[in-house]
């Protein structure tokens, strides 16, 4: 079918926190190449986006911080949207879910949809914290993992091994925030019955969407597979979008069906803005000459191919043509948390690398998770700025514009008989338009963004190759020619690039003083700029990063990491619960351990072991000599020497890394982890029981 304009929406960044670099690479920086890519087509595109201000994370934040929801919100909405355009997302629009337009068309949206009875209400058990008189969603909820036993697994999975769970599964569920054990309580909701989408999704996705990427078609193929149930779209909050129905006294609407609404309503409020621009909004979401694209993380796609598709099915909307969606990004070999702070931030990037925006665009791109999670780390950032934009695409361009202004007063020189290179090159241009157009209409940017570099790297070639600051001296004419062709290319790179580096292609237009509207179709030509053509002022394209730019902010992950380390350490004792008391015994079975006391005469580590320590020890019995595992939580074993430990005397000999081990000495492990000898408070003889 052929769309006579594109509407791009890229996933609603909560605002309890800045933007990352995970978010950029998921979402961000491919959307708006996609943008720009489709406005240098010259076609009708709407980007909308907004920050997601509802749910519960924003309210966790608030109350840790001790600041009303409603300053959150504005706090991180305001630096989100500065921190996207100060990096160069061209956002038609970047709104927010707490403005009036929004909580009113929401509002409305839903009462549509409950007055056609597209809903069912359901009661039922939910916890609750009696003594904060709180309903709690999945994350609020912490307990013990029924999987590894963790202690402080959400209600939603277990960070440790990786679990999806329910609340109910939890062991000993509390309140995350207070720690106050839970009931449950009966509450009423309404839902949302995807189960009666079923079929027509199976139809929609499985059969009519085989072209979008496997992780989405296959996680759909998932969750359609295993039968799809009524999905919840209130809850009980005190934070969000008033459920607009008599009876429904403090439930709002579940932060899942409020924010992707959030795409109209911004959409709605920009049209009325400019309606000479981007004309009545109903064309964008209703005419079906409209294509619309999802730019979200994989975390996104149930809600963005399965439930808001109902959502816009139930109401008459245009559905998703594709939904573009990235792996996730982790960063130096760690998985990136913004509750553990363990991310690049984009707001305190643009602050560190001031003017290098284009950069980070690159390296996300170039090492995009499409296909599978990658790794962010600041040795690959710097190494691709030096080795790549440096040393290829600026080396290029700023030799080809200097030597213009040295050898022709800054004018673009006649091009002369070309030679059969010349040809040669000249060819390998003309396919370039294709080749990353194609790749750009897949969604497949790190390709695309990789022959756009190979480009410059056929600049970059040609130069050396042809050196003209060594024909300069001896054949001028030819000389001309080699910087004629080299200027052309390096036109074509300012356009093939704008999608990805847009600063920097600005940059270029303007140091060629390239005709502004000279678009993508432009790709390819060699007469972009005519002969004695005036050339701008000319400055360095990429800057080198230093080392020890890199290492500053290695140093600040490190003390992250260190931070990290406590706080967990921290987390563990806090949630610490004694193990559950074993089985009954009596006093007959424990009277057959022979418990006794003995002095530490010797204490050291056994060779080519981790974790055991060698004791030699007087038992008042001539002395003996017992191995332990508690190397570790002793890296001194020289401050056991002279203390009064219990032993168990009448265990069995036992063979360990060639040593006998005539015993077992006696240890209780610490909530830490960390395994702390029984000793003695008062001196006893050595070769007491115990008992």
């Amino acid at each position: 079918m052929a769309y006579n304009r594109t509407l791009i929406t890229a996933a609603l960044p909560y605002a309890n926190g800045p933007v990352h670099i995970g978010h950029l690479a998921g979402v961000y920086v491919p959307a708006d190449i996609y943008a720009r890519y489709l406005r240098l087509k010259g076609q009708k595109v709407l980007f909308v986006c907004g920050s997601d201000e509802h749910g519960v994370p924003v309210t966790i934040r608030a109350r840790k911080e001790g600041v009303t929801t409603q300053q959150v919100v504005d706090r991180y909405h305001e630096l989100i949207k500065r921190s996207f355009a100060d990096f160069g997302v061209s956002f038609d629009i970047y709104s927010r879910t707490t403005s009036d337009i929004h909580h009113k068309f929401a509002a409305d949206y839903f009462k549509a949809m409950y007055e056609a009875g597209q809903f069912i209400e359901e009661t039922s058990e939910q916890f609750y914290d009696e003594a904060t008189g709180h309903f709690l969603t999945d994350r609020n909820i912490r307990g013990e993992c029924p999987r590894c036993h963790s202690l402080g697994a959400y209600g939603d999975q277990c960070e440790k091994c990786g679990a999806t769970l329910s609340p109910d599964e939890l062991i000993n569920p509390y309140n995350a925030e207070t720690g106050n054990p839970l009931t449950k309580k009966a509450t009423k909701h309404w839902y949302l019955p995807l189960d009666q989408y079923q079929s027509w999704l199976e139809d929609w996705i499985l059969n009519q969407h085989k072209e979008w990427r496997p992780n989405v078609y296959g996680q759909c193929k998932s969750w359609l597979d295993s039968g799809l149930k009524p999905r919840a779209v209130t809850r009980d909050l005190d934070w969000g979008i008033p459920v607009p129905l008599e009876g429904a006294e403090g439930k709002v609407l579940y932060v899942w069906f409020d924010a992707p609404i959030g795409y109209i309503s911004n959409t709605i409020e920009l049209c009325q803005a400019q309606p000479e621009k981007f004309g009545n909004w109903e064309q964008w979401w209703k005419q079906q000459d409209t294509r619309m694209l999802h730019f979200i993380g994989k975390d996104n796609i149930v809600f963005h191919c399965i439930v808001f598709p109902a959502m816009l099915k139930a109401q008459g909307y245009n559905l998703p043509d594709n939904v573009p969606s990235n792996e996730f990004l982790n960063l130096e070999g760690d998985k990136i948390s913004t509750s553990r702070n363990w991310a690049v931030w984009l707001n305190e990037y643009l602050d560190d690398f001031p003017g290098k925006q284009d950069v980070l665009r690159y390296v996300l791109t170039a090492n995009a998770p499409e296909t599978k999670d990658n790794d962010f780390t600041w040795a690959d950032f710097q190494a691709r700025n030096n080795n790549e934009l440096v040393a290829i695409y600026g080396n290029f361009v700023n030799r080809a514009l200097v030597l213009t202004n040295k050898y022709f007063d800054g004018r673009v020189p006649a091009c002369g008989e070309l030679t059969e290179y010349d040809k040669e090159v000249i060819a390998q241009i003309a396919n370039y338009k294709s080749q990353i157009e194609n790749l750009l209409d897949a969604f497949r940017f790190r390709d695309a963004l990789k022959e756009a570099m190979n480009l410059a790297r056929i600049g970059n070639k040609y130069l050396a190759d042809t050196e003209p600051w060594k024909l300069a001296k001896t054949d001028m004419e030819r000389t001309a020619t080699v910087l004629h062709l080299s200027l052309q290319i390096a036109a074509n790179l300012a356009i093939a690039f704008e999608p990805f580096l847009p600063i920097s292609s600005d940059k270029l237009r303007n140091m060629l003083q390239l005709d502004k509207t000279i678009g993508w179709d432009a790709i390819g030509r060699i007469d972009l700029l005519a002969e004695g053509h005036q050339l701008g002022e000319v400055s360095l394209l990429f800057e080198k990063i230093e080392d020890a730019a890199i290492q500053a902010q290695l140093d600040k992950l490190a003390h992250i990491k260190a931070e990290n380390e406590a706080a967990a350490e921290a987390e563990a004792l806090k949630n610490w619960r004694p193990e559950p008391v074993k089985e009954l015994t009596n006093i007959d079975e424990f009277a057959k351990n022979d418990i006794r006391v003995a002095t530490v005469l010797d204490c050291q580590p056994v060779k080519k072991s981790e974790r055991l320590l060698q004791f030699t020890l007087d038992d008042g019995m001539g002395g003996r000599t017992i191995l332990s595992g508690i190397a570790k939580s002793y890296p001194d074993p020289s401050v056991l020497i002279g203390k009064q430990v219990l032993f168990i005397a009448n265990f069995p000999p036992r063979k360990m890394m060639g040593i006998e081990s005539q015993g077992m000495i006696l240890s209780a492990e610490d909530a830490d982890g960390r395994l702390v000898l029984t000793t003695v408070s008062a001196p006893v003889k050595n070769g007491c029981q115990i008992g």
